[in-house]
């Protein structure tokens, strides 16, 4: 049976400054600004949450089902999907518009500064849940703001468990839409600046969102994350990784983790592990789906941080 993955596909457009923005940005002018970068480096990625956790789910050996909306310009994207074994059965292409794009530049002292174009992601409340019928486990990933809240609904409506991880698009909402998501959901994942962000807009405590639902999962960068279920709160630690090349991607590949363990019933503890180690396994390399690794292979990093295999 397969795992429901609701959220955005989208080229990264990731450019390279070879210079610093301080030096070419005049305090005192920026109710004026008009400044342009010449960027000799330039890749494009694919990338989108969807996109993203789908592919370290499917390197776990998991059923990965991608439900997202992309448009005229998606024709590279959905070859990409076909040559990796991915299905898009569930992938809607929307006329007159773009897949959704970040156009991201980076200086020498790695600002950022990103422009974002939601594009066909617009329209992921065309997409209904009720079409993936093989579906046991899904999740709510950055989407659409309708299509989040729909997809919640209809999960919970059809009693498929869910996680739901706003990322990004958490200011899109309020904080009784929050509720609503936490109450509808069986669980929640946030990196800490969520957490806290989710805390402040709902007036809870991180105890309180946690009782909410089955298990609520906050992440925490190179200190590891905490996952809070049965009562307590568990410490799951960072794995070592090869190489801090970049981090793009790596709460997706955490995701997935979470999500295979989940779907296979396994332990708070193990799960997060598993969830780290995929963690660990992309931050070695650049965009959020140019990792590799067998089954094998993230046994044997999942023992060597662990002390034995995950299966």
């Amino acid at each position: 049976m397969s795992t429901l993955i609701c959220g955005s596909i989208a080229y990264d457009n990731i450019m390279v400054f070879h210079d610093r923005f301080k030096n070419h940005i005049l305090p005192e002018q920026i109710h004026i600004l008009n400044v342009a970068f010449l960027v000799p480096e330039m890749r494009r990625e694919f990338g989108g949450c969807a996109g993203n956790i789908a592919y370290s789910l499917q390197l776990l050996g998991g059923e990965p089902e991608i439900m997202a909306t992309v448009g005229d310009d998606a024709g590279p994207y959905l070859a990409r999907l076909d040559s990796l074994g991915l299905s898009r059965k569930h992938v809607r292409q929307v006329a007159d518009c773009f897949t959704a794009q970040a156009f991201i530049t980076t200086d020498l002292d790695d600002n950022q500064i990103t422009a974002f174009h939601p594009g066909a992601m617009t329209y992921a409340h065309y997409n209904q849940i009720a079409d993936a019928k093989d579906a046991t486990l899904g999740i709510v990933a950055p989407d659409g703001r309708d299509g989040m809240i729909s997809h919640a609904r209809n999960f919970a409506a059809a009693g498929v468990p869910f996680v739901f991880d706003p990322g990004q698009g958490l200011p899109m909402f309020s904080g009784d839409e929050l509720m609503e998501f936490m109450k509808l959901a069986d669980y929640a994942c946030f990196n800490d600046y969520e957490a806290k962000m989710a805390c402040d807009r709902t007036g809870r405590t991180l105890e309180q969102l946690a009782g909410e639902v089955r298990a609520l999962i906050v992440t925490r960068g190179g200190e590891g994350s905490h996952i809070y279920a049965d009562g307590q709160r568990y410490e799951i630690p960072c794995v070592a990784a090869d190489a801090l090349v970049d981090p793009t991607g790596c709460g997706d590949a955490y995701r997935s983790g979470l999500l295979y363990g989940i779907a296979k019933g396994w332990d708070w503890v193990k799960t997060g592990r598993l969830a780290a180690v995929m963690g660990s396994i992309k931050i070695a390399h650049r965009g959020g789906q140019n990792h590799r690794a067998s089954r094998q292979e993230i046994a044997e990093r999942f023992a060597k941080a662990f002390g034995q295999a995950p299966w």
